[in-house]
């Protein structure tokens, strides 16, 4: 797929697309010829049906909502209106109308899953490690199998990507399971080939009790103890006849995103009810959501927001390049992940770097001996007793201190990137993105 160049793109006032634009110098690192390469063979030989759009097209408008953080008819629109989104797109030259219908971005997302991602991003990689500038200083002669000398550095960070729901609490989310085996039990009654009377809801009470604790400014734990306990009676009560109904056989006619839906209701029922009995509030693998159940809380100990839920992402640095390494929803010890990135760096690059900054969750024993197997400067203070200040041993002090300063000064670049992951609900589109 040949990559079409700036200054041949039409404008309908005449001129030219800056090399400067953003969007044009986001195009030149992107390996369209090998998008298009993975992107044919999920299609079949056969002519059949209407041609598909073109790889750049599809992977590009993704790539452009992750970057604009907009939603599908707003991102067609604002395509409409931009020639440098069109020129990043692959089209030839600008036109008034849109090239897709907002509703195709579903299709796209599913024709790039996970793996793909990865390589693509991977060929990124290789393309900006070759667009790096060579150092000027004379390189050793490396012989068959030895590896290169270490440069370079490596940033290495870890964060939570907030999800997008509602600060959970235990009342809210019962209450919310509530409301819906309410609307499943009002579904269910019509698939019924005999005239039954339908269950009893109570629902008018249920949100009453809810409401009266729901409307108070900082209701007592007693009160709000008592009104988890209706909630989860309640509960209890609909959970109990949506299972008779299941002894009907009336739960195979419910479509799946509502039978998935009663499945979230019934694991979110067992660990509040188990809270509830036990007086506790922590338990394993808790529900917070019932739009995701995959969101689990994680605490990160930070004043302001002691607990965030979200996914948490252990996240490189590379000169300017960020490389997600690893994306999980549930809480883990990120410093169990800094060989694997150390690793991952060589494998795109080549070679090791030549210092990692990391803060001090990192530097644990076992990280540390392998950075000094390899030959590579872990930032941060050494292990032991600081040096006494006296005159044999005041310019290595000094020496450190400011290689200290200077590490820390370095590791500066990742935190405003943690902010702007920290504002992205998508996490599928990393590196250069």
């Amino acid at each position: 797929m040949n990559q079409l160049a700036f200054e041949e793109f039409v404008l309908p006032f005449g001129g030219k697309l800056r090399s400067a634009n953003r969007w044009v110098m986001l195009a030149k690192h992107i390996p369209w010829a090998e998008v298009e390469t993975a992107y044919a063979q999920q299609f079949s030989p056969d002519d059949i049906g209407s041609p598909a759009k073109s790889s750049r097209l599809a992977l590009g408008a993704l790539i452009l909502q992750a970057r604009l953080g907009v939603t599908d008819r707003e991102l067609v629109a604002q395509i409409a209106e931009n020639p440098s989104l069109q020129y990043f797109l692959g089209l030839m030259a600008y036109q008034a109308e849109a090239p897709f219908h907002h509703s195709l971005l579903t299709t796209f997302r599913t024709r790039f899953p996970d793996e793909s991602l990865e390589k693509i991003n991977e060929a990124i990689a290789r393309r900006m490690a070759d667009a790096q500038p060579t150092s000027d200083e004379p390189r050793e002669a490396k012989g068959e199998g030895e590896a290169a000398p270490p440069k370079g550095q490596l940033l290495i960070d870890a964060t939570c990507v907030p999800a997008d729901i509602k600060y959970p609490t235990d009342l809210h989310l019962l209450h919310d399971a509530r409301e819906k085996t309410e609307e499943l039990i009002d579904h269910l009654p019509a698939a019924r080939t005999t005239a039954q009377k339908k269950p009893r809801t109570y629902r008018q009470n249920a949100r009453q009790d809810y409401l009266r604790i729901a409307k108070s400014k900082k209701p007592k734990s007693q009160k709000l103890r008592r009104g988890i306990g209706k909630q989860l009676r309640f509960l209890r009560r609909k959970l109990s006849a949506m299972a008779g109904m299941a002894q009907d056989g009336l739960l195979v006619t419910l479509p799946k995103t509502r039978d998935r839906q009663l499945l979230v209701i019934q694991e979110l029922y067992r660990p509040q009810r188990w809270m509830y009995t036990q007086r506790c509030h922590r338990i394993a693998d808790r529900l917070v959501s019932l739009r995701q159940p995959h969101v689990r809380p994680i605490v990160r100990g930070k004043a302001g927001c002691p607990v965030e839920c979200g996914a948490k992402i252990s996240v490189s640095l590379v000169a300017g390049v960020s490389f997600v390494d690893r994306i999980r929803w549930d809480a883990y010890n990120e410093s169990l992940d800094f060989v694997g990135q150390l690793e991952a760096y060589r494998r795109r690059f080549g070679h090791d770097p030549a210092s990692v900054h990391v803060d001090q969750i990192y530097r644990t024993r076992a990280n540390r001996q392998f950075c000094h197997s390899q030959g590579i400067r872990l930032s941060g203070p050494p292990l032991g007793h600081p040096r006494v200040m006296n005159e044999s041993t005041a310019e290595q002090v000094k020496q450190d201190q400011q290689q200290g300063r200077d590490d820390a000064t370095a590791r500066m670049a990742i935190e405003p990137r943690n902010g702007s992951w920290a504002q992205k609900s998508r996490v599928r589109y990393w590196c250069a993105w």
